[in-house]
């Protein structure tokens, strides 16, 4: 330090400079508010149920601090044959109540920061889930881009699945989330479906399987549908894909079709779809028109159809269409006409286009949504043919071409 500050006074630097330099030195300190690791319960899942009284049964799972870093034996765990996670649970009116009382069971300070999964029993979800899901959007630890799903029973049972091809529950409610084989809906997203102009809201619905113990897979059986908060029904997985459809967040769709004067299937994978919604008014009649844009890849061929056809591949897209549309009007059927909800955002494309008129009917939006007429447009591109185009296993003159 004296060498160096010899050096700076022979280059000519300053006392009056130097000084206050060494000065700020002092003010400069660590991280003196750093948590270790080791100091952490780190949560990768939660849980809530209705209580056996009043309020809620708060299930955290932790991970397993002794597997954090191991190789998954065949236990589901390490290698010592432990499990991956931990879970802690308590009761409490509120969930910082109920968090409270499991901190009280804890050697480690709860930490939130790699939640993955928001599950919601369905008990709590038909009394209504504002009051819970406001934790998570005032409480500064939480990640508002956890997934939210509801059981189809206790919502603690998800936490105990220990899955065989991930670490946890939680990983496994995460990647069915990213797959978007369903439903896929954050935190944040389901806040701002709470608070749209329909006021309605969709979260996907997750039963778990045990196979043997405690292992098993979780798998999506449709999708939960809320009114004002409260959960009024459900749809099943098929009407659920032609919500993806009006939602324009169809991502993964495997469509298989029977031509007609043909033997077999021919299989069809979504590479990519665009929905638009163009909603009209005219002479007070409330109009939406909704324009869909596909592209598939042909996948499978167990017909005689002779794939290199352009007519032949032009009927296949017109038949692609009818099933997308087929899907849709399923879809508006059940939403529009049975449960009457809006989770297919017509209400804030109706606002964004016609806010004054939307204005002389947002209280009664739910009378109007049943009136919506609603149009279909559908348009779907068959982009590849696959590996091979001929039928396999055919004989040439039995392979079928437009003549």
């Amino acid at each position: 330090m004296a060498l160096q500050l010899r050096k700076m006074l022979q280059k000519g630097m300053s006392i009056a400079v130097l000084v206050p330099l060494l000065s700020m030195t002092f003010l400069l300190t660590g991280c003196w508010d750093r948590t270790e690791l080791n100091d952490l319960a780190i949560v990768t899942a939660v849980a809530i149920d209705k209580a056996e009284g009043s309020g809620i049964t708060l299930t955290l799972q932790f991970a397993n601090p002794s597997q954090m870093g191991g190789q998954q034996g065949s236990e589901g765990g390490g290698g010592s044959g432990k499990k991956p996670t931990i879970t802690k649970q308590a009761e409490g009116e509120t969930i910082f109540e109920a968090m409270s009382f499991i901190q009280q069971q804890l050697s480690r300070n709860i930490f939130w920061g790699h939640n993955q999964a928001l599950i919601i029993g369905k008990e709590v979800a038909k009394e209504g889930v504002q009051p819970y899901v406001d934790f998570f959007a005032h409480h500064p630890d939480p990640r508002l881009r956890s997934y939210v799903y509801v059981s189809e029973g206790k919502a603690a049972e998800v936490l105990r699945l220990l899955p065989q091809l991930e670490p946890s529950s939680g990983d496994i409610a995460r990647e069915l989330a990213k797959l978007k084989t369903g439903m896929s809906v954050t935190i944040k997203e389901l806040l701002q479906m709470l608070n749209s102009d329909a006021g309605s809201a969709a979260l996907p619905k997750v039963l778990p399987i045990f196979e043997e113990n405690e292992k098993g897979g979780l798998q999506i059986t449709g999708t939960a549908v809320f009114k004002n908060e409260k959960m009024i029904g459900s749809i099943d997985e098929e009407v659920t894909r032609g919500v993806l459809w009006l939602r324009d967040e169809i991502h993964l769709a495997a469509v298989k079709l029977s031509p007609d004067n043909t033997e077999g299937f021919i299989s069809f994978n979504l590479i990519r779809s665009h929905t638009k919604l163009v909603p009209k008014i005219e002479n007070g009649i409330w109009e939406m028109q909704v324009n869909i844009v596909a592209e598939d890849d042909i996948v499978e061929n167990q017909t005689n159809l002779q794939l290199t056809d352009p007519q032949i591949i032009q009927q296949l897209e017109e038949l692609l269409g009818e099933k997308v549309e087929e899907r849709i009007y399923m879809a508006l059927n059940d939403v529009q006409q049975e449960l009457k909800t809006d989770i297919l955002g017509f209400a804030d494309a109706f606002h964004r286009k016609y806010p004054a008129e939307w204005d002389a009917v947002e209280d009664d939006w739910e009378e109007k949504f049943l009136e919506v007429k609603v149009t279909i447009n559908s348009k779907v591109y068959i982009k590849r043919l696959g590996m091979s185009v001929a039928p396999q296993g055919v004989p040439k003159e039995e392979v079928k071409r437009t003549e």
